[in-house]
Parts: structure tokens; sequence; C-alpha cells
């Protein structure tokens, strides 16, 4: 139940009393409700970016990376408002079209009209605080008819068994973090976390930390200060299949928000230079963050599109390697993105192959555009999808291109369980991961000049296998 308000909260009603337009004064609150009352304007917010790039298919940054920026306080609260009320926004639309109790105004702030009505039907009591929730508190009765209405209407008996139509199986995988070597060292960084935490090494990455599901280290000193960054394994696979030496020039051509950019950083031990290109100046300001936080020293970041950079140009003579993470679906990523809570990937909703068909046409003109660059000795073209039109369909449309100009498809981590879709000729080259066991669904393939493929298969075992036993059953599986 609401309370009354007080004196000073009736003083501090906005002059529209407070019939939606914006708040012009804060309330004076205190302790919990001072809490949620920013809690929810924190988290409308971040829920409006998330439903406008939804709605227009052109999300800036995944849910999770916008709760977890610098500027979002109570990350706790809000990623916990965001996910519960994106899980019951098709239940909070319905009440709210049903009950008609928007006005024009109202609706202009919709996103904190859906986390206050949250709060009002499922989660925590409301105080009558703000001009939003003294709106909806006064429609309170209204609001909780319509949903036992819409629970007759859909034949459950409960919001649990109305949820559930629609959601998504609960998956539980490890926590993985990659340790930022240009600031700590791997044993240091164990150490750290096994105060607190069960942790262990994990087996194929030498830089990568595995916790049990569920660890929060959003507000832990090591990843604020960037020491670790809480990346997937299958995402911190994608540099080291790279692997650029250390003095290199490397073009990552797709490169914000930066994750991946920052460990070629730490692969190439601050020697050589990366080239950062990035088109959105929002995803710039996101991918300097990452480069500051990291430490890195040697990244330019270049605001440009890839495809209109000159191959040709004496600046670019030099690069020896490029990482091509392009637009793609993102399917591979969807739980741990949580893009399955957003409208737009609603249960049943068809898979929208003009859209695929679109940025599997941009992606086969970046990778052959990343072909095309005279010095390039390695490339890895990788995506977080698990459609093969994004993925094997790519590869095996420039195979004959690239074959051209020298290179062909080298088998990164060559233990690998999971390879390519046997779809073409050398697709047991590539790379899958699986996002049900191996949390993320990321696609890898490395191309590498003929010259050289000797010299880059040997690189793979040597960083993974110290056993002989497994040193002699890889030579006898791969040649010398």
């Amino acid at each position: 139940m609401g309370r009354v308000p007080t004196k000073q909260q009736k003083n501090n009603r906005s002059k529209d009393g407070g019939d939606g337009t914006q708040e012009k004064q804060k309330p004076s609150l205190k302790g919990a409700e001072r809490s949620a009352y920013f809690a929810r304007r924190e988290a409308a917010k971040v829920l409006r970016v998330v439903l406008q790039g939804d709605a227009n298919r052109r999300a800036l940054a995944s849910i999770k990376s916008l709760i977890y920026k610098p500027s979002v306080r109570n990350k706790k609260a809000t990623f916990a408002l965001i996910c519960q009320t994106l899980k019951h926004l098709p239940i909070i639309k319905n009440v709210l079209e049903a009950s008609s109790i928007l006005n024009t105004k109202w609706k202009r702030q919709q996103e904190l009209v859906y986390i206050i009505v949250y709060d009002i039907l499922f989660g925590q009591a409301v105080a009558v605080a703000g001009d939003a929730e003294k709106y909806l508190m006064r429609h309170k009765n209204a609001l909780q008819s319509t949903l036992k209405q819409l629970l007759l209407r859909r034949n459950v008996k409960n919001v649990k068994q109305l949820i559930a139509l629609n959601q998504l199986p609960d998956v539980s995988l490890p926590r993985y973090v990659r340790v930022n070597t240009l600031k700590l060292d791997v044993d240091s960084a164990l150490l750290e976390l096994q105060q607190k935490y069960s942790v262990e090494k994990d087996d194929l990455l030498p830089d990568l930390l595995i916790l049990p599901p569920g660890t929060d280290l959003h507000d832990h000193p090591l990843v604020n200060n960037g020491s670790i960054f809480m990346q997937g394994k299958a995402s911190s696979m994608v540099a080291p299949a790279l692997n650029p030496e250390p003095g290199w020039e490397v073009i990552d051509a797709c490169a914000a928000p930066g994750n991946k950019t920052v460990h070629l950083a730490a692969l190439m031990k601050r020697k050589g230079r990366i080239i950062a290109c990035e088109l959105n100046k929002q995803r710039i300001k996101r991918l300097k963050e990452t480069i500051k936080l990291s430490g890195a020293s040697n990244i330019h970041v270049l605001n440009e599109d890839f495809l209109n950079i000159d191959p040709k140009a004496p600046s670019y003579s030099k690069v020896k390697a490029i990482l091509l993470d392009p637009s793609c679906s993102g399917s591979g990523t969807a739980a741990s993105r949580l893009d399955h809570l957003l409208p737009s990937k609603a249960a049943g909703q068809d898979t929208d192959m003009e859209r695929l068909n679109k940025l599997a046409a941009f992606q086969r003109k970046a990778l052959q555009h990343a072909l095309s660059f005279p010095a390039v000795e390695k490339i890895v073209y990788s995506t977080c999808s698990i459609n093969q039109i994004e993925n094997e369909d790519v590869i095996k449309s420039v195979l004959p291109i690239a074959e051209s100009h020298g290179f062909e498809l080298v088998k990164p981590f060559p233990e690998w369980h999971c390879r390519g879709l046997p779809v073409f000729k050398g697709s047991e080259n590539l790379v899958r991961t699986d996002p049900a066991t191996d949390g993320e669904g990321f696609f890898i393939a490395l191309f590498a000049k003929k010259k050289n493929v000797q010299k880059t298969k040997q690189h793979f075992f040597p960083r993974i296998h110290t056993d002989p036993f497994r040193t002699w059953l890889y030579y006898r599986l791969n040649g010398p």
C-alpha cells in the first residue's frame, strides 16, 4: 500500500498537477523509498534506449552493457528492474491498453510507466513519491482488476503461468572473466578472486578464469580498475585465433565496444599498433572508455567505415593482420545479452530473412575488402551468430577470392569440439561454439597466407598443450 503524501511532498507537486509531464522537482524521500525512486528513473532511461534500439534493429549496446555503464549508479537494482519489466512487458502493455488509463502526456514517458506498473503489479510496494508514482497509484485498483481479467481470458491461474507461455528456459552456465595482462598477471588475479570465490583456470585460454554460475562481479575492484574483463569464453577465443605478433600493425575493422580490441593489445604486449575502426560516434565513445580502462597504449581509434579505407594507401601498407567482427544478427548471444527479453524476440516470431540477407551481403563485402590489403598475412572473421547464412555461407562465397590472394583456411584450436557445418570442403577448419553448452554461439574463421600456414598451425598447439601424450596426438592428427 502506498503511504499518504506529506505536506512537503504535496508542495513538491509539479505545476501540471501530476498528470504526466516531466517532473520538475525531486521529492523529499529517505532510505529505501529514495533508492527505489532513483532506481526506477535510471532503469527507465536504460529501457528507453533498449526499446528504441530493438524497434529500429540498431541496438547501440547489449542490455547488460547499458546497465553496467559507469553512469548507472545503482546497477543491481537497475538490472533487476530492467529484466523483470522486460519479462513482464507483454502483460504490462496489455494491462495498460485494456485499462485505458494513460493520456498523451504519460505515453511520452512510457518507459517509466512500464517500470512503475511492474512494481505496482508484481514488485515491491510503491510509495507515493514522484508524479508518475502518484498518477499510477491512483489507478492501482483498475490495473489490478484488468490483470485479473487478462488471466481469465488467457485461461491461466496465475502470472507465472502467463509468463511461461513466452519465456525461454533458464540455463545456468559458468561465469568467465578474462585477465587483462596489461595490468595484472593471471596467477595474481586467481589468488585475488579465490579469497571470495571458487575459481579455476580455463583449459583452452591461458588468460581466462572460470567462476560459478551467477557470480556477480560488476562492483568488484578488479573489474572497476580494468584488471579483469567480464567476457565469455567464445568471445575470448577470437583475438587468440588471430594471434598477432608483438610489433605488428593490426586493424580491428568493427571495433566497438572494444573487448576484443584490448585483448589484441594484451596479446601484442603493447608493441606494434592497432587501428580500431568504428563509424558510429556513440559506439566510439564506448570504445574509448574500454581502451582507457584497459590501460592499452598502442590503439589508434579511427572514426571511419572500414569499407572506405583504401587498402593501397601508404598508411595501411604495413597492416599484417585484420580482425573482422562485423555487424551480425547476434543470434548466438541472445541469452547472454538478455536479447530474449526484447519484444522483437518474442516466442514464435519468424526469423527476419530480409535482415539476414542484408547482413550477409555486408559481411561478404567486408571480408572481401579485408582480403585486399596487400601486406596482410592473417585475417579472422567472426560473428556471434548461429545462422549458416552469416557464417559458412559467407566463407564459402569468398573462398575463391581468398585463394586468388594466396590465402587458405587454417584450423584454430584444433582440439575444439565443435567445427563448421559440413557444407563445403574445408569447413572442418572453422570453429563454432554452442550457446547451450558454451554460453554463447560464436563462429570463427581464420585465413592465413599460404607461406605462413605452417607457422600459424604450430602457434595454437604450444599455447594450449603441455602434456606429452597430447603433443604426440596433436602431431599425429595434424602433421609436423
